[in-house]
């Protein structure tokens, strides 16, 4: 029982469960390490997890560039995606007056905004899961590109309100397949600084919206704002049809077939040809992974044919899921109750939640006395969760990588996921300061830092959460990325709520209460940790072991 996780009494080895550095995925766990792939350089003692196929055309076997820059491509779309949604609040006093609207007319639209784009990522999934993710940039990008041209010329709030709603279908994609894209094109050692990349993309969207466009609404107007999202989604548009390939790719599962040594080297290739003959008509999905070192390959990729600029611009590549669309729907639903993914929800759902609850009621609380900000200067005061956000996801990374090498040296060199959760102290320590620290200063009219650093420290504590929750998700069910992050993203429904209703209930009980209810809300899920902690392997062990899950769950 390392450190008070509970040991499962049923399986050897528990998905997730592994040797750190050194370990084959499960079901290559039976092959000899030396007749797998390993890095290269620094990395050459880590065996590659997933194993790449001999292909040029896979993903995995790209040079490091072509895939760091898609990552760039579709890491700065998501950054602008995430500024689309939160960009207008530090004006929306004067745009409330300009549309003749209520404020919290206005907060509604941006909740009508967030309810449908927590509806939509359920039709993205299946779309790409088996049409690829390329279709689905293009399509997003393309959406993005004309709802901001809309929403720069729409002349009253019924126009205002349609490209609003309209532009959650181009934004839902940046909400779950970013992090399916870097599972696409990084092996499992290259995956935390590339997930923290986009974090510090998203998250910077986010918080560096109110700083920017504060002076473009004061200065400009808020129609301008939609104007820039115009001209840079335009530019992204071009840059994804052009350099953003299909990252989707089927690698047919591996079985492991040891050779025998009075079989000659022609024998054992011929039994690899047989059993990828099967492969191909359809009576097996499996290949023969491992043959002699010096017979060539696994029986495939090594004739075929790098593709061409020209053919990789194509915006459909084939289909790449045989399941039926009702169940590639319906797999996010069910897991969404896996309690990892349930844990994810809650705490990744209500930290963002309540971040975007800052943006949403900034723009009332600054502008008035006693702070009776300007527009440009309430904007500013996302300065402080910028800066603080970018130092989070600095640290937030390395330091999670470290607990995590030093907890499983000292479990003999065993790692569980849930040494991911031991950043969760620091996120708890954030947050309670930027939750309860906002209201209380709030409501004892401190000094403006005070309001202003505390809206700080609670962005810093998703840094630190969104690290501790993609890193053991993707750490406990690597191959369910996709349905786990759509799961995960039904926060959006919950972020709908509050934002609906937060600034009537703000007027009627005063900043004070709702962070105190924000606050208490927050250490409730986040004191779920602890028997996520205690239990958690035991909870991997047995959904590994339900077969249901297992049927359902599977590719085919």
């Amino acid at each position: 029982m390392p450190f008070g996780i509970l040991e499962d009494k049923h399986l050897e080895l528990v998905p997730g469960t592994g040797w750190f550095g050194s370990f084959a995925p499960d079901e290559l766990h039976d092959v000899p390490t030396e007749r797998l792939k390993h890095g290269t350089g620094k990395y050459s003692h880590i065996i590659l997890v997933p194993q790449p196929s001999d292909s040029p055309n896979d993903p995995l076997n790209w040079p490091t560039w072509k895939k760091d820059s898609i990552l760039f491509i579709v890491g700065f779309s998501a950054a602008v995606v995430g500024a689309y949604g939160p960009m207008l609040g530090p004006g929306f006093v004067s745009i409330s007056a300009e549309l003749g609207i209520s404020v919290n007319t206005l907060s509604q639209s941006t909740a009508w905004l967030i309810l449908t784009l927590g509806l939509i990522v359920f039709l993205v999934n299946p779309f790409a899961k088996i049409y690829g993710k390329r279709p689905t940039y293009i399509l997003s990008i393309v959406v993005l590109f004309v709802v901001s041209i809309w929403g720069a010329v729409a002349k009253d709030y019924g126009s205002f309100l349609g490209s609003r709603i309209l532009g959650a279908l181009g934004m839902a994609p940046y909400e779950v397949l970013v992090q399916a894209t870097i599972a696409d094109l990084y092996f499992v050692h290259q995956r935390a600084t590339r997930i923290a990349v986009w974090n510090l993309f998203l998250l910077c969207g986010i918080a560096g919206a109110g700083f920017i466009s504060g002076y473009i609404i004061e200065d400009l107007g808020y129609k301008w704002t939609f104007g820039i999202c115009a001209i840079l989604f335009g530019v992204f548009a071009f840059l994804v049809i052009f350099f953003v390939p299909e990252t989707a790719y089927v690698r047919p599962r591996v079985i492991t077939h040891l050779t025998h040594a009075t079989n000659t080297a022609e024998e054992e290739y011929k039994l690899g040809a047989e059993m990828n003959e099967k492969v191909a008509a359809g009576e097996a999905a499996v290949f023969v992974a491992e043959l002699p070192a010096h017979v060539t390959g696994n029986g495939r990729g090594d004739d075929e044919v790098p593709m061409g600029y020209g053919r990789s611009l194509r915006v459909f590549t084939g289909r790449y899921s045989d399941a039926p669309i009702w169940k590639i729907f319906c797999r996010p639903l069910v897991m969404f109750w896996y309690p990892a993914v349930l844990w994810a929800f809650l705490i990744y759902g209500t930290t963002l939640t309540w971040i975007v609850v800052f943006s949403v009621v900034n723009g009332v609380i600054f502008v008035s006395p006693p702070y009776n900000f300007s527009v440009g200067e309430t904007g500013l005061t996302s300065l402080s969760p910028f800066i603080l956000c970018i130092i989070g996801e600095v640290v937030s990374g390395p330091l999670n990588d470290y607990i995590c090498l030093k907890l499983t040296q000292r479990n003999h060199g065993i790692y569980e996921p849930e040494f991911r959760l031991v950043l969760m102290l620091l996120v708890v320590v954030l947050g309670t300061v930027g939750f309860f620290g906002f209201g209380a200063s709030v409501h004892a009219v401190t000094h403006w830092s005070g309001p202003v650093l505390t809206y700080g420290f609670a962005n810093m504590s998703l840094a630190f959460a969104s690290t501790c929750v993609f890193g053991y998700v993707l750490d406990s069910y690597p191959k369910l990325a996709e349905e786990a992050f759509v799961a995960i993203n039904t926060r959006n429904l919950l972020t709908f709520g509050l934002t609906y209703f937060v600034n009537d209930w703000l007027a009627k009980d005063g900043a004070l209460a709702v962070f105190n209810v924000l606050g208490i809300c927050f250490l409730a899920v986040c004191a779920l940790t602890v028997p996520l902690w205690i239990f958690g392997k035991r909870i991997r062990s047995w959904i590994a072991r339900n077969k249901f899950l297992n049927d359902f769950m599977r590719d085919m």
